[in-house]
C-alpha cells in the first residue's frame, strides 16, 4: 500500500494555518512579554530585551507548531 500525495488545497490550508499560527503565536508571545515587563522593542540589548525577543520566538514557533498538529490530526502526515 502506497501513500497518497495531499491535495494541493490541503497543503495550500497548512501553510496559510501555519502562517496565521506564527503571527498568532508572535503576538501572544509580545503581549505576554509586556505583561511580565520584557519590551522585546525597547532601546539597546538589555537582559529584558533579549527575553522579550526569546518569548515571541517561542510564540511564533508554538503557533506553528500547533497548526502542523491540528493538519496531522485532521489530514495525516503531509511527509508520507
Amino acid at each position: 500500500m502506497t501513500p497518497s500525495q495531499h491535495p494541493t488545497s490541503q497543503l495550500l490550508l497548512l501553510g496559510v494555518g501555519q502562517a496565521i499560527g506564527f503571527v498568532v503565536g508572535a503576538l501572544l508571545g509580545r503581549w505576554l512579554g509586556l505583561l511580565l515587563g520584557f519590551d522585546a522593542l525597547a532601546e539597546g540589548y538589555t537582559n529584558q530585551v533579549m527575553v522579550g525577543i526569546v518569548l515571541i520566538a517561542i510564540g511564533g514557533g508554538g503557533g506553528v507548531q500547533l497548526a502542523r498538529a491540528l493538519y496531522k490530526r485532521k489530514y495525516g502526515d503531509p511527509r508520507v
